[in-house]
C-alpha cells in the first residue's frame, strides 16, 4: 500500500478522533483561550483537516507543489493574517499546525503500529509535511506583521506633517521629529496640496519639534521651500531655537532670502503682514474709531 493510500484511508477512518484529539492540544497550548470561541476553532481545525485528507488522498506530496495543496496554503495565509489581528504571537500561530502531529502519530501507531518500518517512513513523511506547512503560517504571520507595521509609519508619519490654515492665503506646517528624505517627500506633498487647496501666496514650516538641524535636514527644508516657491507661494521658517541657529551658522548652510524667525507667533505676523493684514488689540481699535 502507497503512502498516499496509507495515510488517506487511516485519516477517514479516525478523522473524528483526530480532531477532537488536535482541538483539546490547541485550547491546552495557547494562552489566549478567550479570543477564538471553541466553535470557531472547531470549524478552523475542521476545514483544514478536511482540505488535508483531501490532498493527501489526491497527491501526498511534501513538497507541496500539487494544486490540490494550493486551498490549504490559503487556508493557512488566511488563518496566520487574522492571527496576527486577534494579537497571537508566531509560535501560537505555528502551534496551530505543529500539534497536529500527535493525533496524527497516534492515529499511525494504532493502524500499522506493528511494523516498524512502515510507521517510521509514514511519520517520517508527514512530519516533513507538517513542518512545511507550519513554516507557511510563520511566514505569512511574519508577512502580515510587516505590512500592518508599514501601514502604521505611513499613517503615523501623515499625522506628523499635518497642514494647517491659518488664515485666508496662509497655511502652516508644523513638523514633529526627524526630517530624513523619505519624510521630506511627505512633508513637501502635504504642504504643496496645501498651497493649492487654500490658494496659499505663504506658508510656514515650522521646525520647533524637530530635534536637531543638520546639513542634511537643511537642505531637505530648502528643497521644501523650493517647490513651494514653484507653486507661487513664499515660505517662512520658524522655530530657529539658539541652538539651530549656531548649528546652521557652525555648518555654513546657506538658507538664501528665506525668511526665518524664533517662534511661529512672530512668523504669522510676518505672513499677515505680507499679505496686507495686521492685528490688533480690541481697546486699540476702538480708540482709533
Amino acid at each position: 500500500m502507497s503512502d498516499q493510500i496509507e495515510l488517506a484511508s487511516i485519516l477517514e477512518r479516525n478523522e473524528g478522533s483526530v480532531l477532537t484529539a488536535w482541538v483539546a492540544g490547541q485550547q491546552s497550548s495557547t494562552t489566549r483561550q478567550g479570543v477564538i470561541s471553541e466553535g470557531e476553532l472547531i470549524e478552523t481545525s475542521r476545514v483544514f483537516l478536511s482540505l488535508f485528507a483531501r490532498a493527501v488522498k489526491t497527491d501526498y506530496d511534501e513538497e507541496l507543489s500539487g494544486e490540490v495543496w494550493q486551498p490549504i496554503k490559503a487556508h493557512l495565509v488566511a488563518l496566520s493574517r487574522e492571527r496576527v489581528i486577534q494579537g497571537f504571537s508566531p509560535v501560537e500561530t505555528a502551534t496551530f499546525i505543529f500539534s497536529l502531529k500527535k493525533p496524527l502519530f497516534d492515529a499511525l501507531r494504532k493502524d500499522i503500529g506493528k511494523d516498524a518500518a512502515r510507521l517510521a517512513d509514514e511519520v517520517w513523511k508527514l512530519t516533513l509535511t507538517l513542518d512545511k506547512l507550519g513554516l507557511l503560517t510563520v511566514e505569512a504571520y511574519q508577512q502580515t506583521r510587516q505590512e500592518i507595521i508599514e501601514r502604521q509609519q505611513q499613517e503615523l508619519l501623515d499625522l506628523t506633517t499635518p497642514t494647517v490654515r491659518l488664515w485666508e492665503s496662509i497655511v502652516a506646517l508644523p513638523l514633529i521629529g526627524t526630517l530624513d528624505s523619505e519624510r521630506t517627500q511627505v512633508v513637501m506633498e502635504s504642504l504643496l496640496e496645501a498651497i493649492v487647496e487654500n490658494e496659499a501666496a505663504i506658508a510656514i514650516i515650522d521646525i520647533t519639534g524637530v530635534p536637531t538641524v543638520d546639513t542634511l535636514v537643511a537642505q531637505h527644508l530648502l528643497k521644501t521651500v523650493a517647490a513651494a516657491r514653484l507653486m507661487g507661494a513664499e515660505c517662512i521658517i520658524s522655530g530657529i531655537r539658539p541652538q539651530i541657529a549656531q548649528t546652521i551658522v557652525h555648518l555654513g548652510v546657506d538658507l538664501g532670502d528665506v525668511v526665518t524667525k524664533a517662534t511661529l507667533a512672530e512668523a504669522l505676523k510676518v505672513a499677515l503682514r505680507r499679505v496686507g493684514l495686521t492685528v490688533n488689540k480690541i481697546a486699540s481699535a476702538v480708540r482709533e474709531s
